[in-house]
């Protein structure tokens, strides 16, 4: 679980960045922890293409350095592949991850470094989705008030990810690989990828990424990217439930991420751990839902 502070810190780092499609909204706690080792990235309009959004929280563990480090550089080794530019953004989501990775293991103050990251990104372009994602980070849609899936938690006890852990000369013990880490793929975390015979996708910690692919149609209602910390505490279900009613009721989406922390935060530490982690979350809405909102209230009025 990692060590903890006597209080928790509640203070709340929060923004609001909007364009004429999309409001986005983010909050960030570091709650019970003794560090910050979240990031994350709202891009609205890519530097490399005006018309992609890129959506990301990445969950550090170990220390900070490759979440903050992957916060600035990931979006952008991605929208420089040659597949992004031929309009294959799957496989340059995929490419991009990999490649983002060897480099920081080719680099000499990265390498070395024993922390990681989870990732769990998000492009839009033309209303199409593509959700990257590395870890149990997490990523839902609201689509007609119902869950839309975007992501799957990669744990060490899932099937597959055992097989990989396992041929690469690793083990699972306590849900944990070789023990330790609680996740199966990350960016970072080096020692799991040194297995000279295995190629990178086959590594016991691997950064190679799903990619989930949808169609954005008029039904979505919102997306929701958010860390462990807060899929810990509450389902798919009840999140989409609690940022629903509040999108209702016209609450802005960086105060929704904020209300929604408060909700998960652990009153104390001696529970198992669960509420006690940093949590991030960035809430996206189409702009044009929050005007029929907004215009719905003033017919009430």
């Amino acid at each position: 679980m990692g060590q903890t502070l006597s209080e928790p810190v509640t203070s709340k780092d929060s923004q609001k960045v909007e364009n004429h499609l999309y409001s986005v909204g983010s909050s960030s706690m570091q709650g019970w922890r003794i560090n910050m080792e979240d990031a994350h990235t709202h891009i609205l309009s890519l530097p490399e293409d005006k018309s992609v959004a890129f959506l990301a929280v990445y969950d550090g563990h170990g220390g900070a350095k490759v979440a903050q480090h992957s916060c600035k550089h990931l979006h952008t080794r991605i929208a420089n592949q040659p597949d992004f530019k031929q309009g294959n953004i799957e496989g340059a989501i995929r490419k991009g991850f990999l490649d983002f990775d060897k480099e920081m293991a080719t680099d000499d103050e990265m390498r070395e470094d024993l922390a990681g990251t989870t990732a769990i990104s998000v492009i839009i372009k033309d209303n199409k989705l593509y959700c990257g994602n590395v870890g149990d980070s997490r990523a839902i849609a609201s689509v007609n008030g119902n869950v839309e899936t975007l992501s799957t938690d990669h744990k060490p006890n899932n099937d597959d990810e055992r097989k990989r852990i396992t041929a690469a000369g690793g083990w699972v013990e306590f849900n944990r690989v070789n023990g330790n880490l609680a996740l199966s793929r990350a960016l970072g975390d080096f020692i799991f990828k040194r297995n000279t015979d295995k190629k990178a996708e086959e590594q016991v910690v691997t950064a190679a990424p799903d990619v989930v692919t949808k169609t954005i149609t008029e039904d979505w209602e919102f997306i929701l990217l958010a860390c462990d910390g807060i899929w810990d505490v509450l389902s798919n279900e009840e999140v989409l439930k609690f940022v629903r009613t509040r999108v209702a009721q016209q609450m802005t989406p960086e105060m929704i991420c904020e209300e929604l922390m408060t909700r998960c935060l652990a009153p104390n530490c001696q529970m198992g751990g669960l509420g006690c982690d940093n949590m991030t979350v960035l809430n996206v809405r189409r702009m044009y839902l929050m005007e029929i909102y907004h215009q719905r209230n003033e017919v009430l009025a």
